[in-house]
Order: C-alpha cells, then sequence, then structure tokens
C-alpha cells in the first residue's frame, strides 16, 4: 500500500482471536466502514442523494452479510 493509500485508507491492525475467517471478515468489516464514511460524506456534501446513499450503504451491507456467512463466523461452538 502506498503512503497516499495508507492515509486516505487506513487499516488498524486485528486484535481479536486470530483465525483467518476473523482476520478475513475484519478486513471486509474496515473496506465497509470506510466505504459507508465516503458515501456519508458524499451525501453531506451534496453529492449524491439521501436515497441513493441509503441504497449503496444497503448493498455494502448485504455484501458484509455475505461475507459473515460464507466465512462461517459466529457458528463455531465457542465462545469469540
Amino acid at each position: 500500500m502506498t503512503d497516499r493509500e495508507s492515509f486516505f485508507f487506513p487499516r488498524s491492525r486485528y486484535y481479536g482471536r486470530f483465525t483467518p475467517a476473523n482476520l478475513a471478515f475484519n478486513a471486509n468489516l474496515q473496506e465497509f466502514s470506510q466505504r459507508v464514511s465516503l458515501l456519508a460524506n458524499l451525501e453531506t456534501g451534496g453529492k449524491i442523494s439521501p436515497d441513493e446513499a441509503f441504497g449503496q450503504i444497503g448493498q455494502l451491507w448485504h455484501q458484509l452479510e455475505r461475507s459473515h456467512h460464507k466465512l462461517g463466523i459466529g457458528q463455531s461452538d465457542s465462545p469469540a
């Protein structure tokens, strides 16, 4: 990641219980957060309509839910 990308799209370390699925979901969650923030800023600045922002955030949410399901997060018997 270049300096410019790391400035605009910072990534935080993962501090939870390590599994490959948890790490992948954390990356997906961070990307979701960054995109929602961008959409909220575009809507606040009048660049997109509230309906468009809401629709795009809904699509991102469904992608995150599919990722959660496919990775099997929360389906194990052990506590997180």
